[in-house]
């Protein structure tokens, strides 16, 4: 008993590297989807460990976001609907979709009254996605809709970014994508981007992806009293209660939807006006003489007609009777499977408010990495840090020309980066080079303070008690704990700041330095203290 209260920090090391061990290899950790074939990354790996873009290629996308902006908008208590539909009558190619009016960083006319987050816009603003916009232009179309305002400027809010990022990431994991992740990030100018890695992946289906803004509407197309046909959108992607997955059924592909409860009679309302639930059905041949058809559900996609399709004679009936809207089942049909699966993400991930612009004026770049060569650099990274460990381990036995302080002064070392990759695979982060530098940073200042502390406890040569130990031990552990708030508050700012790669650099130099000084640095003090003090 007595031995288990003196050596706690040792028990205490050896929970978390069992911890750890138990992260990086244990099967009920491992990811959920391995990743397809062509995964070098994930294919034949005996840990949990997922790599990043520089360790397994794919594709990285950064790109700032198309909009202009105006602040310090005076709406007068208009709703935000009529603000943007005013303003984009204002503006050529426009449409009340490419316009946002906020109120305080959030949707004008909306009641939310929570207190702004720090760093968020507090002004009324109004900004417009569309593309080739001017803030000169913007300023002549809020004069013409009589809408006063203090600025304008490029760009768009943080709270347009925020919801772009989240978006994006619905679209990446609807899509399969493993391990992708996006990310706003600053430049030190001030510069916003949009950043997305996705691992594994060729250049052109990423940009395809996040590219497109992926607004699905359906439309009824049918003749009015003129003759003429019309066009009235009749659901949008937030009247869908649920979107299913995409199914390859007899009839073709389609996507199953449930349309939400309080959409449900005035769409069923929509088909009996349009025609499209009279008895029998409709047959669709919109896409042979749009001019000539029965009347037809569009499904438009980004602004195009990707299919048209007309009512069952069941449907038809279900919507005539009014039986439909108790139980609004639909299917969105498409003309192939692959279509299908845009359409569900799409759906499933939401529209976005902005598009990426991808123009190397504007400061976007697109990569591509192979896996061969993210192969090469988890090979070079393994090379660098066990050439990181010889070298530490032979700088401190030339130093000390003794085993017992030496090698307990490695294995402790190497214990902090152990701990640090099993928290990796725990939560799952990838690995790129940043977080390989931040290894070898933790490797080269833990070793430093355990110098440290070498050096102060036999600066007298042998030690005689315990109590002299831990004196000793204290002095030292002041120098290394005031040496590691610094490293804190030097790093925090990059860890907390949108600085892309600097960021897992700092976050894992910041957790290396709090682990050795929580964790490693006591144990090797008591592992010292058994090995030199005579007094035992």
């Amino acid at each position: 008993m007595v031995a288990i209260r003196e050596n706690w920090r040792v028990i205490l090391l050896v929970v978390f590297l069992l911890i750890s061990v138990f992260a990086l290899f244990s099967p009920t950790l491992g990811p959920d989807d391995p990743g397809s074939g062509d995964d070098v990354a994930a294919q034949g790996s005996v840990t949990n460990l997922q790599y990043g873009l520089e360790l397994s290629g794919g594709t990285r996308v950064r790109a700032p976001l198309v909009g202009v902006t105006a602040e310090g908008v005076d709406f007068g208590g208009t709703d935000r609907r009529v603000v943007e539909q005013e303003v984009a009558a204002e503006i050529d190619g426009a449409g009340p979709a490419d316009v946002i009016a906020r109120f305080g960083g959030r949707p004008a006319g909306g009641q939310d009254t929570a207190q702004p987050q720090p760093g968020s816009e507090t002004s009324d603003t109004v900004e417009v996605t569309a593309e080739g916009l001017t803030t000169d232009e913007l300023a002549a179309a809020l004069n013409a809709a009589g809408y006063g305002y203090e600025t304008t400027r490029e760009g768009v809010t943080e709270t347009t970014r925020q919801e772009v990022v989240r978006i994006l990431e619905n679209k990446i994991n609807e899509a399969g994508l493993s391990g992708g992740t996006v990310q706003e990030v600053t430049t030190a100018q001030g510069d916003n981007f949009v950043l997305v890695e996705a691992p594994n992946q060729d250049a052109s289906s990423v940009r395809q992806l996040v590219s497109e803004r992926g607004t699905v509407v359906i439309e009824a197309y049918y003749p009015a009293n003129d003759g003429n046909y019309t066009r009235d959108t009749v659901l949008q992607q937030e009247d869908f209660q649920s979107i299913g997955t995409a199914q390859d059924g007899s009839g073709g592909p389609y996507v199953p939807v449930t349309v939400s409860e309080s959409v449900a009679p005035e769409f069923q309302q929509s088909m009996r006006d349009s025609g499209l639930a009279q008895q029998g059905g409709t047959r669709c041949t919109y896409q042979v003489d749009p001019s000539s058809t029965e009347p037809c559900l569009l499904l438009v996609v980004n602004g195009e007609v990707t299919n048209a399709f007309g009512m069952s004679p069941g449907l038809a009936e279900n919507l005539r009777t009014g039986g439909w809207a108790d139980s609004p089942v639909f299917q969105l049909q498409t003309t192939n499977v692959s279509e299908a699966q845009e359409v569900s993400i799409n759906l499933r991930a939401g529209a976005l408010p902005a598009q990426l612009d991808f123009s190397e004026e504007s400061g976007g770049t697109t990569s591509f990495i192979s896996p061969s060569q993210g192969s090469d650099f988890r090979t070079n990274s393994l090379i660098t840090g066990i050439i990181a460990v010889l070298a530490v381990s032979a700088t401190v036995f030339v130093r000390y020309r003794d085993i017992k302080v030496a090698a307990p002064m490695v294995v402790t070392a190497l214990s902090e980066v152990v701990i640090l990759l099993g928290f990796a695979a725990g939560i799952g982060y990838p690995l790129d080079l940043s977080v390989i530098a931040g290894f070898i940073a933790v490797i080269g200042t833990g070793v430093d303070d355990l110098i440290i502390i070498a050096d102060e406890v036999m600066a007298e040569g042998k030690i005689n008690s315990r109590r002299v130990f831990q004196s000793r031990f204290r002095k030292a552990f002041w120098v290394i704990g005031a040496a590691a708030a610094t490293t804190i508050i030097a790093m925090s700012p990059l860890a907390i700041l949108s600085l892309g790669d600097l960021q897992g650099f700092a976050i894992f130099t910041i957790l290396g330095v709090v682990v050795g000084v929580l964790i490693t640095r006591p144990a090797y003090g008591d592992i010292l203290r058994s090995l030199t003090t005579i007094d035992r």
